[in-house]
C-alpha cells in the first residue's frame, strides 16, 4: 500500500468532484472456480484498490459526502478464519492503513443505503462488470438487475476517470517495476523460442518469471505463431523453422499495477528477408508514434499517422498501392492494421475500461469511429501529461479477412490482392511499449526491452 494519506487525498477529492450524495464502492469477493472452496485467484476492484489500497476479499466502503464521513465494512478474522488462512488483519486495522476512522460489520450495509434511500440521499454507484456486484447491488438499491448498470453514476466516473488518467510518481514507480518484471518474461520467451518448442513451454515459462518476480499476469499470456489472431490464446502449436512467435504479455506488481508488452521474435536465430522488412515497417510506425505523443496532442490523429506509414511501407512492397491518403481514409489500411494504436494502462491493463471507454478515451471534442478498424481505437481524445498509455501498432495477414474484402471486392484501388497470396501463412507482427505523456514528448517506462531486428537477433 501507498501511505494512508495518499488514499485520504484521493477521497476528499473525489468528494469534491462528485460534490454531494452518498458513493457506494463495492470491493470484490472470491470467486468459485468449479466449487465454493476452489476459487480463481483473487483480484480486487481496481477502484477499490485506488481509493482504499486494500488487496482483501469481502469489503465495501461508504464516502458520505453530505456528512462528511467514510465507513469501512467488512469482518473481523474468527478462529476458524486463522485456522484455515492465518492470522489476517481485522477490519479496524484495515482501516487505520487507508486512513478510515468509521467500520462497521458487513450487516450494516443494507440498514445504512436503507436509511439513504429513505432520506432521498442520491447513491453514486460505479458500473459493476462481476454478476455477484449486480444481485448486491440490486438487493441494496431496491432495483431491478436489470436497471443496474444503465444506473451508474455519470458524475462518479467522470470524477474517477479524472483521478486515475494521471498517474503520480509513486504509480509511475509501481507501473516501472511491473514493465521490468515483464521485461524479463519477453527476455526469458524471445531466448527459448526455437524449433520444436511448443508455445505452452514459452507461456509457461513468462507465467512463472511473473509469479516468482511480481504478483502474476496482468491478463492471460497471448503467444502463437499464429500472430494475426489478435488475442490467441491457445498455445498447443510446436514451433517451426521459418515461423514468427508474437508475444502479448506483461506482469502485474505486488501493488497490481500492470505492465503490458509485445514483442515478435523469429523462431529461427534469424528472420527471413521478408519478415525483416514486414517488421522494419512495424517499427517504424512505433518508434515514430511514441515520438508523436505529447500532451495536447489527439491519440486519434497518432493512430492515423500510424496507419499512413504502414500503408506506406506495403506500398513499397507492393501489397498496397494508390493514394495513401485516401487508403486511410477509405480504411483499406485495416486489412492489415484491423485495432487501435493504444490505450490507458495502470491499475488494469486496459485502464478503467469497466467504466466505459466513451468517458475514458473520448470526449465531446473526439468521437469515436465506425470505421472497422479505426472504431477498435480505446484511445482518441488528447493525450495529457501524466497519462500512461500503450503504444502497438502491427502488420497482420489474416486468411479470413482477405478473402472476405477480395470476394466483397473491397478496396481494390488500394490493395494489391494477387501479391497477398505469398502471404497466407506470414502471421502478424507487433510491437508494443508502454509510455508516460509529458508537456513535451513522452518516456517509455522501464529498462530498455530489445526491439530491434539486430537486438532480438542476438538473443
Amino acid at each position: 500500500m501507498f501511505h494512508k494519506k495518499t488514499y485520504q487525498n484521493r477521497r476528499a477529492k473525489l468528494s469534491q468532484d462528485v460534490k454531494n450524495g452518498l458513493i457506494l464502492m463495492l470491493g470484490n469477493n472470491y470467486v468459485g472456480m468449479n466449487y465454493a472452496a476452489n476459487t480463481y485467484p483473487f483480484r480486487q476492484d481496481s477502484n477499490f484498490l485506488y481509493f482504499f489500497g486494500l488487496d482483501k476479499a469481502g469489503l465495501a466502503a461508504i464516502i458520505d459526502i453530505d456528512n462528511n464521513s467514510t465507513t469501512l465494512f467488512g469482518h473481523n478474522p474468527t478462529i476458524d478464519d486463522i485456522v484455515w488462512e492465518g492470522q489476517v488483519p481485522g477490519i479496524n486495522d484495515l482501516a487505520a492503513f487507508c486512513g478510515v476512522e468509521k467500520t462497521e460489520a458487513p450487516s450494516s450495509l443494507s440498514s445504512y443505503i436503507n436509511n439513504a434511500l429513505k432520506s432521498g440521499q442520491k447513491i453514486h454507484f460505479l458500473p459493476p462488470y462481476r454478476n455477484a456486484n449486480i444481485i448486491r447491488l440490486s438487493d441494496l438499491l431496491k432495483q431491478p438487475v436489470e436497471s443496474i448498470k444503465a444506473d451508474a453514476s455519470i458524475p462518479l466516473i467522470y470524477a474517477v476517470a479524472a483521478q486515475r488518467s494521471i498517474k503520480s510518481q509513486e504509480e509511475i514507480q509501481e507501473m516501472t517495476a511491473a514493465v521490468n518484471v515483464t521485461k524479463a518474461m519477453h527476455v526469458a520467451v524471445m531466448q527459448g523460442a526455437k524449433a520444436g518448442v511448443k508455445e505452452a513451454e514459452l507461456a509457461g515459462l513468462a507465467q512463472q518469471i511473473a509469479y516468482a518476480q511480481g504478483n502474476g499476469l496482468a491478463y492471460p499470456v497471448i503467444l502463437s505463431k499464429d500472430g494475426q489472431t489478435l488475442h490467441n490464446h491457445y498455445h498447443g502449436n510446436i514451433l517451426q523453422e521459418g515461423q514468427l512467435v508474437l508475444g502479448d504479455f506483461g506482469a502485474q506488481n505486488s501493488m497490481c499495477y500492470a505492465g503490458d508488452i509485445t514483442r515478435t521474435c523469429p523462431v529461427s536465430p534469424t528472420f527471413t528477408e521478408v519478415q525483416k522488412s514486414i517488421y522494419e515497417i512495424v517499427l517504424k510506425a512505433e518508434v515514430d508514434s511514441i515520438k508523436a505523443c505529447k500532451a495536447g496532442v489527439k491519440y486519434k490523429d497518432i493512430h492515423l499517422d500510424a496507419a499512413k506509414i504502414i500503408a506506406t511501407g506495403l506500398k513499397e512492397m507492393g501489397l498496397m498501392k494508390g493514394n495513401i491518403e485516401e487508403a486511410v481514409a477509405q480504411g483499406a489500411h485495416a486489412l492489415f492494421f484491423p485495432h487501435g494504436l493504444g490505450h490507458h494502462i495502470g491499475l488494469d491493463v486496459h485502464d478503467m475500461e469497466d467504466l466505459g471507454e466513451q468517458y475514458i478515451g473520448y470526449d465531446s471534442e473526439t468521437q469515436r469511429s465506425d470505421q472497422f478498424g479505426t472504431k477498435y481505437l480505446r484511445l482518441g481524445k488528447r493525450l495529457e501529461t501524466g497519462n500512461v498509455i500503450t503504444v502497438e501498432p502491427g502488420i497482420y495477414f489474416i486468411p479470413e479477412l482477405i478473402d472476405k474484402w477480395k470476394g466483397e471486392g473491397m478496396h481494390t484501388d488500394y490493395i494489391n490482392y494477387d501479391a497477398l497470396n505469398a502471404f497466407r501463412d506470414f502471421g502478424g507482427i507487433r510491437i508494443e511499449d508502454n509510455i508516460l505523456i509529458n508537456d513535451t514528448g513522452s518516456t517509455i517506462i522501464g529498462d530498455p526491452i530489445p526491439k530491434t531486428i539486430n537486438e532480438i537477433e542476438s538473443l
